[in-house]
């Protein structure tokens, strides 16, 4: 089995930073694309931006430019920096990994979810 855990969400004033982190853990051989995903209320999840294992990089249009995604495959963990944060960035934050397990299956694992809330 394998375990995301996100942490670095909270609250922000507009126009501030967060730095969100997740980190794998479990019966893992290879990750290979990881990414992070947000709803918020009455929404529907949407994608927020996705890095491959070689580092290549998907945002989507509503964050390029503030938002940055990055990972350390040592350590199985996927960061997302998240500079000029407006209110309409305010969600629930998820992290995702496509991962194969030492049992040879590969399957898609999500985390628990981090609150970013950005406010005044």
């Amino acid at each position: 089995q394998v375990q995301l855990v996100e942490s670095g969400g909270g609250l922000v004033q507009p126009g501030g930073s967060l730095r969100l982190s997740c980190a794998a853990s479990g019966s893992i051989k290879t990750i290979y694309d990881m990414g992070w995903y947000r709803q918020a209320p009455g929404k529907q999840r949407e994608l927020v931006a996705t890095i491959t294992r070689g580092g290549s990089t998907n945002y989507a249009d509503s964050v390029k430019g503030r938002f940055t995604i990055s990972r350390d495959n040592a350590k199985n963990t996927v960061y997302l920096q998240m500079n000029s944060l407006k209110p309409e960035d305010t969600a629930v934050y998820y992290c995702n990994a496509d991962v194969l397990s030492w049992n040879y299956l590969r399957s898609d694992y999500w985390g628990q979810g981090t609150q970013v809330t950005v406010s005044s």
